[in-house]
């Protein structure tokens, strides 16, 4: 790789570092070609990628950058697993890391949040921007059809009454 290869991938490297919702970092010692395939198959699904990066070049990427405290953790042979969605990738990784005992995780950050294999874990759990916005979308249907039925309610009570007086006037 000669120097303007070299920084290339670190301007590759800074941009996905400021772009992307979160970063997992990855030890893949031992994953054949077809099990690091299966991952980048299931992070394409959900608009992540699994990327093999050189630990020297990653640590340039993250000098001044938000996330500059998870350089310790490039050591080895890393990968990184990133999405726009703070949580795609963290999902995607520790689901496959239960399944593959050759996946380790290190760690990653999520903007100038610095996170161990457990707080990735963590993050993984939380729920999905899309699962987020059908939550808070019920709450808002909910909450207006309660302020409906309370303003329809008086006038359904105050017609109710107007109908017993008409009932009784009749009889």
């Amino acid at each position: 790789m000669d120097r303007t290869q070299k920084e290339a991938s670190v301007e590759e490297l800074k941009s996905i570092f400021a772009g992307s919702g979160s970063v997992v970092m990855t030890q893949y010692s031992g994953m054949t070609v077809a099990e690091m395939t299966n991952l980048r198959i299931k992070l394409r699904e959900v608009g992540g990628t699994f990327k093999v990066v050189r630990n020297r070049l990653a640590k340039i990427a993250l000098q001044g950058q938000p996330g500059e405290g998870a350089a310790d953790l490039f050591t080895g042979p890393v990968a990184v697993a990133y999405s726009e969605d703070f949580v795609s990738a963290p999902k995607v990784v520790v689901d496959y890391a239960k399944t593959n005992e050759k996946m380790i995780i290190l760690g990653g950050f999520m903007e100038e949040n610095v996170f161990d294999a457990a707080g990735i874990t963590a993050l993984s759990k939380m729920p999905s921007r899309e699962e987020l916005i059908g939550t808070i979308a019920a709450r808002l249907t909910g909450q207006a059809s309660q302020v409906v039925q309370r303003l329809m309610s008086p006038g359904q009570g105050l017609a109710g009454a107007v109908e017993a007086i008409r009932e009784q006037a009749a009889a």
